[in-house]
Formats: C-alpha cells, structure tokens, sequence
C-alpha cells in the first residue's frame, strides 16, 4: 500500500505544483509568441512544457539510443503519467491516449496542445472509426507513441499487449517504422508505479512530495522488421518481446 506523505511532503508537492503553473505561463508564452509570428512548424513549446514538468517533479530523464528517423509508431511500457513527459523530452510524439482523459477539462486542455489523440478503448464497434481518426493524425503529426498495455503496471513485468491498440499501422503504411521503447525507473519503479485504486491525481502528489530525486532511462530499442510487421498481432508480440527482454536484462 502507498504512504500519503507527510507534512514536509505536502509543502514540497505545494511549492513543485506552484512552480509546473509558472513553467505552464511562460511555456503559453513562448506558444502564443510563435502563433502570432506565424511559425509553419510545429511549436516546441509543449515538448518543453512536457519535459520541465518531469523535471520540477525531480525526476532525471536520461535517453538511451534514438528515435528512428521519418515516420514512426513508438510502442512503451507504461508505469506512470511520468511516461509522457519522459518520452516527449526525447523525442517529438504525439500521444494517443484513452478517451476518459478527454472528460478532464483541464487534462483534455493539456493534451490538446500536444496534438493527443484519443481513442475508446473498450468500445469494439468504433474500431473502424478510431483506425481513421489515428491515420488522419499521422499526416499531420508523424510520430505517435502508445502504450499497448492499456493501463499502468508496476513495472516488473509486462502485461498483455493489446493488439487492437495497432490495428492503424496493419498494413504498415509506406515510411512509417515502429519502434519499441523501454521506461525503466530502476529502483524507484514500484514506488512511482499507478496502480490499483490509486487515484490520478494522488499519484502526481505523491511523486511530487518525493524528497530524493529519481531517474527514468528511456531506452530506444531496434525497430522491428521483416515477419514482426506481418500484421497487428506480429507488431504487439515482437514489440512485448524486445521490452521484456530488455528488462530482463535489466
């Protein structure tokens, strides 16, 4: 069971949180300067939003190989809403992301500044629907990171991979790659981990009461290839199979 912290623990979580309101003002600062200007390209602004985030958390994000380049589907294990911030500061994705955050005004606001994409997850009969909308955002947005497992784990072990979760990259368009991620937290993993009843908002307090600072090392792993694209299901496996194995080692 997961501690609440104790008084100095709120008081840090406090001044952290006031601290992400400040970074969150000046990085719509930087955001709205760059839509008045005109920019063609896509804003920095909420990759940098995302990664100072982490960092006010105190968490050290150390990236371990590279994004391949072009277009590109990053499949992660998933452990804690640090995944985010930690994947965006090492690379430029977008997220897809369940539709139950989309019913949180101030999340959905977040995430629409970093172009997520959201998906219903247990609704079979919208498949066909999200596969379009998923594909519509790749022309636009040409790397997006997804986390199969479609909930947290403790990080130990790996649950299932979802394969409905790749239905939108089977066939595999022309260009695009998929790449499988590693998040590994090391010790920390399943202290920070968001699991079971806890709920969203007390595991960013509790992580932000945290008085030593923790690392996550992101680990680009080898693209798949060859029979591991032959389909959804090939793509969850091989995908599942390279993290497991890079944890195992690790």
């Amino acid at each position: 069971m997961k501690r609440h912290p104790a008084l100095m623990g709120w008081l840090r979580a406090g001044a952290r949180v006031v601290v992400m309101l400040v970074w969150l003002g000046l990085c719509l600062a930087g955001l709205g300067l760059d839509t008045l200007r005109g920019a063609t390209r896509p804003s920095p602004w909420s990759r940098r939003f995302l990664s100072g985030i982490a960092r006010i958390a105190g968490v050290r994000i150390v990236q371990i190989g590279a994004p391949q380049p072009g277009g590109m589907v990053l499949v992660a294990n998933h452990i804690s809403w640090i995944d985010i911030p930690a994947i965006a500061a090492c690379s430029d994705a977008a997220f897809v992301a369940h539709d139950g955050l989309a019913e949180v005004p101030l999340i959905a606001w977040l995430c629409s500044l970093h172009q997520t994409v959201f998906v219903a997850r247990g609704h079979r009969s919208s498949v066909a629907a999200q596969i379009t909308h998923v594909r519509d955002a790749l022309a636009s947005q040409p790397v997006l990171a997804l986390f199969p497992e479609g909930t947290t784990s403790d990080g130990t072990a790996l649950l299932r991979f979802k394969s409905s979760l790749l239905a939108a990259f089977d066939p595999l368009p022309p260009g695009l790659s998929i790449q499988p991620v590693w998040l590994d937290y090391g010790p920390d993993c399943q202290d920070i981990a968001w699991i079971g009843v806890e709920h969203g908002a007390a595991n960013f307090l509790r992580i932000a009461a945290r008085a030593h600072p923790m690392e996550v090392r992101v680990h680009f792993l080898t693209p798949l290839a060859g029979k591991a694209l032959a389909g959804r299901k090939a793509m969850a496996t091989a995908a599942r199979g390279a993290i497991n194995a890079a944890l195992t080692r690790g």
